[in-house]
Formats: structure tokens, C-alpha cells, sequence
């Protein structure tokens, strides 16, 4: 087959797409894993006579590593803007895997005591750095090498390995639930999905140095020093605003209905683990289908169509689901609720992550949607789980999380009349951008 044949191009960009991808997979499969086995991490590092207590501080512990994102949007993404995506990304995956190795080999509080939980807040933080910049190093390699047409549907995988992720770590948690003792998986049956991540890292580390740098940054004649990547960002302040209140929509209800979604089941509505695994996995592959299907509808009708569009309606209908689903759980119901919040999430996402690579600087991309997207998870999505408890301890509400989910589509509602309200003229200025 001719290398310039179209055949050919599609089969490379293909082959990048999911190169690219995979190293995203490895270190959200690490993110959702403490996430999905927090009640055992609880007792494991963080033991109290209040299992309430417990599962706070575990759940703080996994919100803590959302608050050096910003960190890592900042000297990482500028660090990528300067010498290039495919360094970047390699970088990302090096600091994940140490934070990953942390998390799967510490021993717990019976044995060292008050060190086994200063390590794993330490591997949180390390992991929360990586993670900083590696969905926007991600998006904008996906967007750089995207056909112009196609943008939406191409960048849209960037959250579509995630899914991978989700449905990789459900069906090993259902394993393991199904195969070993409950009072196994509690006392270590649960690290053997960290040690698989630890295992599978330098295959992914060998896959992602196959990497091409982007033809769009390479033809860049100028990169932008540090100080000009800070003036550039204090200078386009609302930007950044609008894109941190836009990518809140997209980050609290991706946490409620995968990360929280187990401990949801098992500790609120009283369901099985079992089936909490089933709904993730059920979840993550719905995911998986409205992500590139809606960013593909977003590069036919155009982005603002689809964020308005969704936001409103899981402004009308995320807390009534949730309360159907709590007025009587029951696996069927929590699956239904569910896949209606994995529509909403999915169709919204598709066209939002694009949106944000179209709307940010082309000379400060990676750092300007890492510095959004980190902001929004730092300040927002990344203690959904915290919040969520927090919210049906104090309300006595079951379904209180609902009502966090609305408020985060109330955020991608203003942020999209922001970013779009100049009409042709800010069509403009998005396509001059990309």
C-alpha cells in the first residue's frame, strides 16, 4: 500500500490516536481505582471507629491529588508548549507510574502506622501533578492532528479511553469480587488491580516513545518562554474562566457516575458490590458510544447547539433521576438513572473538549486547557465523591448528589453563553485559534 495513500493516512492516524490514548488509559485506570475500592482503602490506611469518618478521609485523601493539578497544568503544560507534545506526554506517564507504585506497595496503618497514610496522600499528590496536564497534552495532540472537520470526533477519544479505563477496572473489581472471600478482597485482594497498573506501565511507556510530534506545533516557528505563557494566561483571564466553569459540568458528573458510583451503591443504596460493578461497566460503555457520536454531531451543527442543549436538560432532569433511583434502589433502577446521567454527561462532553482546545490561545493550548480542566477538578469534580457524602450526611437527603450534578450544569450553562455569546464573530476567532 502506498504510504500517501488515503488508506494509509487514516491507518497512521489510527495507529497515533491509540498510542496517544493508551498512556491516558493507564493513568485514569490508576485515578479510578482508588475511587472504586475506597471503603477498603478506608480501613486499609485510614481506620476509625466511625466508618463515616473513615471514608471521608479517604475520599479527602482522593480529592487531595485534584488540588496539584493546577500545579501540574502549569509547570508541566508550559513545559509542553515549550519543547513539544510527544516530551510532554512521556513526562506525564514517568511521574503517574511513581504515584501508582506508591499507592500498590505501601503497607497499611496496622503496620507502619501514621506513615502509611503520609505515603498514600503522597502518591495522590504525585499522580494529581501528572494528571494536571495529561487530558489537556492529550486533547491538543488529538486536536493538532485531527482533520478540520473532524476535530470534535477525533478529540472526543481523549475521554473515550477513560471509558476504557472505567470498564477495564469494573470488570477486574467484579472478578475479584466473584472469585475471592469478601474479608479477602478487604484485607489485600484490592491492590492486585495497582500492582496490574504498575505492571503494564512500561509497555505503555514503550508505545507512548513511538510518538510523532504534531506537524501543528512543529511548524510553530516561535515557542513561548515561561513568561509569555504567564502573560499570555493573565491577559486572557476570562478565558480561562469561562473554560474552568465549562469543564465543571463535564468533571462532577463524570465522578458521580463512575469514581462514586460503587460506593454509591454499596453504602447509600445498600446494593450489592457486585452490581455497583455491573452499572460502572454498563456506564462506561454508554460513555464510550455518546462521546464520539456527539462530537461528531458537534463538527456537523456546531458546539454550542450541544452544550446548551445539555446542560439545560440535566438542569430539568439529573436530581429527579436520582430520586426516582433512591425512592426505591434496586439494580434495575440504579442501571436506568444511570445510563439516563451517562447520555447527558457523554453527549456533553463530546462537543466540550473541543470547544475548549478551539477557545484557548494556539501558542499556550496545553497549558491553558490543563490550567481549565484542573481548576474545575481541583475546585469541583475531584471531591464529588467528598461532596456527595457530605451532602446525604447533612441533608439526610439519599439523593442530594443530584443536586451537585445540577449545579455543575448550571456552571457549563453560563460558560457556554459566555464563550459564545459574540456569535459570528467568536465563531471566527474559535477557527482562527484551531
Amino acid at each position: 500500500m502506498n504510504a500517501n495513500s488515503p488508506a494509509a493516512g487514516s491507518q497512521s492516524k489510527l495507529a497515533a490516536v491509540l498510542r496517544v490514548t493508551s498512556g491516558n488509559f493507564l493513568e485514569m485506570f490508576d485515578f479510578f481505582l482508588f475511587g472504586f475500592y475506597a471503603s477498603y482503602i478506608a480501613k486499609a490506611f485510614f481506620p476509625t471507629d466511625s466508618e463515616f469518618a473513615s471514608l471521608m478521609l479517604t475520599f479527602m485523601t482522593f480529592g487531595a491529588g485534584f488540588l496539584m493539578r493546577p500545579l501540574g497544568a502549569v509547570i508541566l503544560g508550559s513545559y509542553v508548549d515549550r519543547v513539544g507534545r510527544r516530551k510532554g506526554l512521556i513526562v506525564t506517564l514517568a511521574i503517574m507510574a511513581v504515584g501508582t507504585v506508591l499507592i500498590a506497595f505501601v503497607p497499611g496503618y496496622t503496620t507502619i502506622g501514621l506513615l502509611a497514610p503520609v505515603l498514600v496522600l503522597t502518591g495522590r499528590l504525585l499522580q494529581g501533578f501528572s494528571a494536571g496536564v495529561e487530558l489537556g497534552g492529550v486533547s491538543v495532540y488529538l486536536s493538532e492532528m485531527a482533520p478540520p472537520n473532524q476535530k470534535g470526533f477525533y478529540v472526543s477519544w481523549q475521554s473515550g479511553s477513560q471509558q476504557v479505563a472505567i470498564m477495564v477496572a469494573a470488570l477486574i473489581g467484579y472478578v475479584l469480587n466473584t472469585t475471592l472471600m469478601p474479608q479477602t478482597v478487604s484485607d489485600w485482594g484490592w491492590r492486585i488491580p495497582f500492582f496490574i497498573g504498575s505492571l503494564i506501565v512500561p509497555f505503555i511507556f514503550i508505545i507512548r516513545r513511538s510518538l510523532q510530534e504534531t506537524e501543528a506545533f512543529l511548524a510553530r516557528k516561535h515557542h513561548p518562554t515561561m513568561s509569555e505563557i504567564f502573560n499570555s494566561i493573565v491577559s486572557n483571564w476570562w478565558i480561562v474562566l469561562a473554560g474552568m466553569l465549562l469543564v465543571v459540568m463535564t468533571t462532577v458528573s463524570f465522578y458521580l457516575i463512575t469514581v462514586y458510583t460503587p460506593t454509591f451503591g454499596k453504602n447509600v443504596l445498600k446494593l450489592s458490590i457486585t452490581d455497583s460493578l455491573i452499572v460502572t461497566f454498563c456506564v462506561a460503555i454508554s460513555n464510550l458510544f455518546w462521546l464520539p457520536v456527539m462530537g461528531a454531531v458537534s463538527d456537523r451543527i456546531g458546539r454550542r447547539p450541544v452544550l446548551l442543549g445539555f446542560t439545560i436538560l440535566t438542569i430539568l432532569t439529573a436530581y429527579p433521576a436520582v430520586s426516582w433511583l433512591v425512592s426505591n434502589p434496586s439494580f434495575e433502577r440504579m442501571l436506568i438513572a444511570e445510563l439516563w446521567l451517562s447520555f447527558l454527561y457523554g453527549s456533553y462532553n463530546g462537543a466540550m473538549v473541543v470547544a475548549l482546545t478551539e477557545v484557548v490561545p494556539a501558542s499556550v493550548r496545553t497549558v491553558g486547557f490543563s490550567l481549565c480542566y484542573s481548576l474545575a477538578t481541583a475546585l469541583f469534580g475531584g471531591f464529588t465523591p467528598a461532596i456527595s457524602t457530605a451532602l446525604i450526611e447533612m441533608t439526610g437527603d439519599k439523593a442530594a448528589p443530584g443536586l451537585w450534578m445540577t449545579f455543575a450544569a448550571f456552571c457549563g450553562l453560563v460558560a457556554t453563553l459566555m464563550i459564545y455569546r459574540r456569535g459570528e464573530e467568536n465563531r471566527l476567532m474559535l477557527a482562527a485559534a484551531a
